[in-house]
């Protein structure tokens, strides 16, 4: 899991305030109590400034968690902080959608700030 697998590209109208979301429903980590695997849907919600995330990139990023024993809460707030370090946005959220594990369903979110009133 390495930071430097993320690239970005100039964001191509960066006067203008405007939401990408990225949905990654592929994601696997493994629980660091059972060595099981996890799976989870990653969303990715934000107002980029001067930069945007390259998507191969992004994928790839994903991918390096796969053997990694990480808790939930852990590679949210990872991940968001990670996001923010490479391309500074305006906005950034998180959302972590774990799949059903003991008949619990986890879904965990961080943000950088309040969201922007103008956001659905």
């Amino acid at each position: 899991m390495s930071i430097e697998i993320l690239e970005t590209f100039p964001n191509p109208n960066p006067e203008r305030d405007y939401v990408i979301v990225h949905s990654f429903p592929e994601f696997t980590s493994v629980c660091p109590k059972t060595g099981l695997p996890d799976f989870a849907t990653i969303e990715m919600h934000y107002v980029p400034d001067q930069t945007c995330i390259e998507l191969k990139s992004l994928k790839y990023y994903y991918v390096s968690f796969r053997n990694q024993g990480i808790f939930f809460e852990a590679i949210t707030n990872r991940l968001l902080n990670e996001f923010v370090e490479v391309c500074s946005p305006r906005w950034m959220r998180v959302v972590a959608k774990f799949n059903n594990r003991g008949g619990i369903t986890s879904e965990i979110i961080a943000e950088t700030g309040p969201k922007p009133e103008y956001l659905p």
